[in-house]
């Protein structure tokens, strides 16, 4: 496989759009396009991209079993909170091992057994990000999304490191993506994988700084 294609495969592999690719060549070699690197720019943002978790063995997700999506979802959640240092399925089953003492989530067999890494990680979550996960019956249904709370908490970051009322200047973050991204500001026509891009873009800026 050239160093080419197997870039590609990482970016579709690691989720990574091609916007946000070019901000990651740019940000290792300068440059924002393939075609105009040399080959030892090209080893560099594949060794980017397996920092990244980028696996060329086959392509496929580690995770297997029944609870394998939520866990998944969380701990990508808490990499875009800026929590999770190491988004690899393999990083996630570490977890599932300390939390559990079960190798891997094909094994998670018993609610009772994934509860215990679904909460642990919930609770990290909301210790260090701030996520508050309680569900209140006066708010839209969008705001009692979980996607939608992480998403709370990523603007609430966001604000208090750039200084002033950190409310007022999460709401006024959260309208610039979602106008960036979509072109409107209406949450509840948001879809689940709308949301994931809101994450995805706010993620982006609390790792590097990077703009939307």
């Amino acid at each position: 496989m050239s160093a080419i294609k197997a870039i590609h495969v990482g970016l579709k592999q690691l989720g990574i759009n091609e916007d946000d690719a070019r901000d990651l060549y740019e940000q290792h070699t300068g440059k924002r396009s393939l075609r105009v690197m040399t080959n030892g720019q090209h080893v560099t943002i594949l060794g980017e991209l397996r920092r990244m978790g980028f696996s060329k063995q086959s392509g496929k997700s580690q995770l297997q079993g029944k609870y394998a999506p939520k866990l998944q979802a969380l701990w990508l959640s808490a990499w875009n909170l800026g929590i999770v240092r190491d988004r690899k399925d393999s990083a996630l089953l570490a977890f599932v091992k300390r939390q559990t003492g079960i190798d891997h989530t094909r094994f998670l067999y018993y609610p009772e057994d994934a509860r215990k890494a679904i909460e642990a990680l919930k609770g990290w979550m909301a210790r260090e990000a701030g996520v508050d996960w309680s569900y209140d019956r006066l708010l839209p249904d969008y705001a009692n999304d979980d996607r939608f709370k992480v998403i709370s908490a990523q603007a609430m970051i966001l604000a208090k490191r750039s200084g002033g009322y950190p409310i007022s200047a999460s709401c006024n973050l959260l309208n610039e993506c979602c106008e960036k991204l979509f072109a409107h500001r209406d949450y509840a026509a948001l879809s689940p994988s709308d949301l994931i891009e809101i994450q995805k873009a706010l993620g982006k800026q609390i790792r590097n700084g990077g703009q939307l």
